[in-house]
């Protein structure tokens, strides 16, 4: 089967489309056609060599965290699952991932796909959509009513937080730049604030319940923004680069967030995107001799949106 895989830490060069063995489940596991994968951030960061901390592969390592596929072969104690099953899943980081044409998979993490939308765009659904879910709905509990300013909603965690938020009753503030707004607004947001042309810490007006930061600023900006939670309020973020900083004198609590595979979320979001409550937004379908120039184009920060990587 054809793979791409990396041999040695390195930039987008170091990534090889090659012929690699087909693999056998193990006890627990399914092996899956690959319908598409997709990039995320941190595939960039362990190829380059910069994540080996927490996250050390062993050479050579396949990318691709999220799955959508078909179920191909059972292993030995599986059972839920069906050859011929169309499913979802957040694959274990350190294990070889979906940028091939089969993966292994452990059973317990994978959800059936959702109806909704093709299966190769169900893969754009699974590693944003559960930090999503487990920012908003497990860290800060978001209830009708509440003021909540998702603070860089223009990227993929972005876009189903405001639908999370807004779906949850919430009245939502989100931040973009130019060529995410009317997006974000199509999403749900109440009010859209373009960060490149205003400052946020003036265009929001009145306090809000929640803060969910999904942007990569300075531990300044960040606390500049904390400044607009309610006393007893709650920040939440998602970029470890920034830890969340808590403001004890008022109350308000800060929580980071590193997302988990839970298949029984993920089952959640499927049928929320089933009954027509989410939408799975995908900028692009490339093929998986191409997931080379998508990591370039992340190093180069040109990359726009959520890239599917759909094997050949």
């Amino acid at each position: 089967m054809k793979a791409v895989r990396f041999h040695e830490y390195g930039g987008p060069e170091v990534l090889r489309h090659e012929e690699v063995d087909l693999p056998a489940p193990g006890a627990g596991q399914v092996r899956l056609r690959v319908a598409a994968t997709t990039f995320n951030p941190v595939d960039d960061g362990i190829r380059g060599g910069w994540l080996q901390g927490p996250f050390p592969v062993v050479l050579p390592h396949t990318p691709g965290i999220d799955v959508a596929g078909t179920v191909d072969a059972l292993g030995a104690g599986v059972s839920g699952w069906q050859v011929g099953d169309e499913v979802v899943g957040f694959l274990p980081m350190l294990e070889d991932g979906a940028a091939a044409e089969y993966v292994l998979a452990p059973a317990e993490v994978l959800a059936t796909a959702p109806r909704g939308v093709p299966l190769t765009d169900a893969a754009a659904l699974p590693s944003v959509g559960l930090t999503a879910w487990q920012a908003l709905v497990d860290d800060a509990k978001v209830t009708a009513g509440q003021r909540v300013l998702v603070n860089g909603a223009g990227g993929a965690v972005g876009g189903f937080a405001v639908q999370l938020a807004k779906n949850a009753g919430a009245y939502v503030i989100a931040t973009g730049s130019p060529r995410s707004l009317e997006l974000v607004r199509s999403l749900g947001a109440d009010e859209v604030v373009d960060h490149t042309s205003v400052d946020v810490l003036t265009a929001v007006g009145a306090p809000v319940d929640v803060l969910l930061n999904l942007a990569g600023i300075g531990a300044e900006r960040l606390a500049g923004l904390v400044t607009l939670v309610r006393d007893g309020g709650v920040v939440v973020n998602t970029v470890p680069a920034t830890p969340a900083p808590p403001d004890e004198r008022r109350g308000v609590r800060a929580v980071d967030v590193f997302v988990r595979s839970d298949a029984g979320q993920l089952a959640e979001l499927v049928a929320a995107v089933d009954r027509g409550e989410l939408r799975v937004e995908v900028a692009r379908r490339v093929p998986l001799a191409e997931l080379p120039a998508v990591h370039a184009e992340a190093d180069a920060g040109t990359l726009r949106g959520k890239v599917v990587v759909v094997p050949e």
